[in-house]
């Protein structure tokens, strides 16, 4: 039997991955591809299984490039369980946050995903995350809602918000809940593709501490306030994910690993230059808002109008300490586009919206323009197909955390 660091590198090339199979992977033919051994089998009977799995074409398997690691969904879904069951969720609750982690990296935002686990077991561990909270109803308007998340997991949370914005929306035509005292909820775009996927159109946005600077300002003072905007489309919705500032803070780490510049300026440096080295911008926490002065005027909008509805926390009330970052309000929009004419009619707008922008030039006959939306649903197919693409050392991390 190996131990828990053998099994992670056995011969010098193998991940131990956490799942209720008790499996490892081992080298599997040419370099970079993996296949499954159980575990109770000698090295001496890995010849066969490696066949096997190269004659499994168009099989998902755990593939490596040396750094990138190509996991099977539910590989990778089962992996999340483990851990946050193991941080104290409970395991239905456990289950849907995995899923949603899971498909975070599943659609290619993996500055979203498994990635921000440790910082959740870390908020756990300070106090400022409870695994056991559930979000409360505390005020009925009509069509709309107001709940207190009292500060547990932030995706389990905005998830119930817009499944009943939804609900609202079903008996309404438009539907609202208005979120205070949650957590960090993850990828944002997730309650768009939530809505879209029913057959709602939706909105919702979250504030965050503050790490932007207002527009004429040195120093943070507003929050990036990830906005969502989601339009049902059948299989193929439109959904808009974007932060207030040019990058995301994920986005310039993930630049910043790998050691690539921006490729537009994205905020400045410590000499108040607009730059494109995103070390420099985490540097001075001077991140560029999105339209400059008008980006600038959104997120302090969104900030205030959502702390307003949710009774919750504006920006200036919420601490700059990343591994404390909590008690944020969030807001949740559902429509139901039944309740405004018939489906084929909406349809009808949105084919001739997506058309016109698959007809517009190209700059770059290679990278055709495409719609909010378009480029997940691609990335998305690829990783059901061939694996879900992770950072070999953040699934070393989830399996640390699953033990």
């Amino acid at each position: 039997m190996f131990s828990g660091r053998e099994r992670q590198r056995l011969a010098g090339w193998a991940l131990v991955f956490p799942t209720h199979r008790a499996k490892y992977c081992a080298m599997n033919g040419p370099p970079g591809r993996l296949g499954w051994v159980d575990e109770s089998r000698s090295p001496a009977g890995m010849t066969e299984r490696r066949a096997t799995a190269k004659a499994e074409a168009g099989t998902a398997v755990l593939r490596s490039n040396g750094r990138m690691l190509r996991i099977p969904f539910a590989e990778l879904e089962g992996g999340i369980f483990e851990a946050l069951v193991r941080l104290g969720l409970a395991p239905e609750r456990a289950k849907l946050s995995a899923r949603l982690t899971a498909e975070t990296d599943r659609d290619g935002v993996r500055t979203h995903g498994i990635a921000r686990l440790p910082r959740f077991a870390e908020m756990i561990g300070n106090g400022s995350i409870f695994p056991a909270n559930q979000p409360e109803v505390v005020g009925s308007f009509g069509a709309m809602e107001r709940w207190t998340g009292h500060r547990g997991p932030g995706n389990v949370a905005a998830y119930a918000a817009m499944a009943r914005a939804m609900e609202l929306a079903k008996l309404h035509g438009l539907g609202a809940v208005a979120l205070a005292d949650t957590t960090h909820w993850q990828r944002g775009g997730s309650y768009g593709w939530q809505a879209a996927d029913a057959g709602f159109a939706a909105m919702c946005w979250t504030n965050t501490m503050p790490n932007l600077p207002p527009w004429g300002a040195t120093s943070p003072a507003l929050g990036n306030n990830p906005l969502i905007l989601a339009i049902p489309n059948g299989a193929e919705p439109i959904v808009l994910d974007m932060a207030m500032s040019q990058f995301s803070y994920g986005t310039l780490t993930k630049y910043r690993e790998r050691g690539q510049q921006l490729p537009v300026p994205g905020g400045y440096d410590a000499q108040g230059k607009l730059t494109t080295d995103p070390g420099a911008i985490e540097e001075t926490y001077r991140a560029l808002p999105i339209g400059y002065w008008k980006g600038s005027g959104l997120s302090f909008a969104l900030d205030v109008l959502g702390a307003m509805l949710s009774g919750g926390r504006a920006t200036h009330q919420i601490t700059n300490d990343p591994a404390r970052e909590t008690g944020v309000s969030q807001i949740f929009l559902a429509v139901d586009p039944g309740a405004l004419g018939t489906i084929e009619e909406m349809r009808a707008v949105v084919r001739g919206a997506i058309g016109s922008v698959h007809d517009a030039t190209p700059v770059d006959a290679s990278d055709p323009p495409r719609y909010p939306g378009e480029g997940t649903l691609r990335v998305r197919e690829e990783s059901l197909r061939l694996g879900v693409l992770v950072d070999e050392s953040q699934w070393g991390k989830v399996f640390e955390l699953g033990r």
